[in-house]
């Protein structure tokens, strides 16, 4: 069914009211100096080296530990990246366990690549305070030219708080050549935002079923057309002639 020339009107600012909305809130949260504060002390990236020792054979190991974003709300996704290279030697990685922040639950998606080439998907399997991914055969051949990379993708709990940080708790790889090594330091932080006005309209349409899996509203329209639609309602049953007149 086509919208009238006013519904499409409506609709479109319905829509700019949404970003521009969601841009305040977004600002206003990152203002101010303990803002600023807190970016120096949680960082997104960390690394540590192992190595030339005799344990390693000469050979210098290269730990890499990332997460995607700098900041995120409740109900959103992150993806931690660990990278574990060697530079003159020839280990082979066995495992790799990570340990994920306090209330989350386990990842929704891990992906392994090795030897230049994509692994594909592999499990992440529960074992104790963290998941564990495991090499089925001999392992997995790492050189400084050819690292192992992990990708592990969670969805953020609810219960996290605006303005707090997130931080893991490292990493723990099994391996030859003295590549096993115990990680706890070897972490990714994050800041939690309040959700700007769109993410705050999809959480309510997920939470009363009008949400879809691709994160769209449903069949019922997109949040511009609902909104637009109440606001025209409004409009022609003449509600607001003794206000705006």
């Amino acid at each position: 069914m086509s919208r009238s020339p006013i519904r499409r009107v409506v609709a479109a600012a319905a829509a700019g009211a949404l970003v521009l909305g969601g841009a305040t809130v977004s600002l206003g949260l990152g203002a101010g100096a303990a803002g600023a504060q807190e970016a120096q002390t949680c960082s997104q990236t960390s690394q540590a080296v192992k190595g030339p020792t005799l344990e390693t054979i000469g050979a210098t190991h290269t730990y890499d530990r990332s997460v995607n974003t700098v900041e995120t709300t409740a109900g959103q996704q992150v993806t931690y990246k660990t990278v574990v290279s060697s530079k003159g030697g020839l280990p082979v990685v066995t495992s790799i366990k990570e340990v994920p922040p306090t209330g989350f639950a386990a990842p929704v998606s891990a992906r392994l690549t090795y030897n230049g080439g994509a692994a594909g998907p592999i499990q992440a399997l529960p074992d104790g305070n963290g998941y564990k991914i495991s090499a089925s055969a001999l392992g997995w051949l790492v050189t400084s030219g050819k690292p192992l990379t992990l990708e592990t993708t969670y969805v953020v709990p609810e219960t996290v708080t605006p303005g707090s940080t997130v931080t893991d708790a490292g990493i723990k790889v099994g391996g030859t050549v003295g590549i096993d090594n115990d990680l706890p330091d070897l972490t990714s932080c994050f800041s939690i935002r309040l959700p700007n006005v769109g993410e705050a309209v999809l959480s309510v349409a997920d939470a009363t079923g009008l949400g879809s899996e691709e994160g769209q509203l449903s069949s019922t329209g997109s949040v511009s057309d609902i909104l637009g639609d109440a606001l025209v309602d409004v409009i022609e049953s003449g509600a607001l002639e003794g206000i705006i007149s």
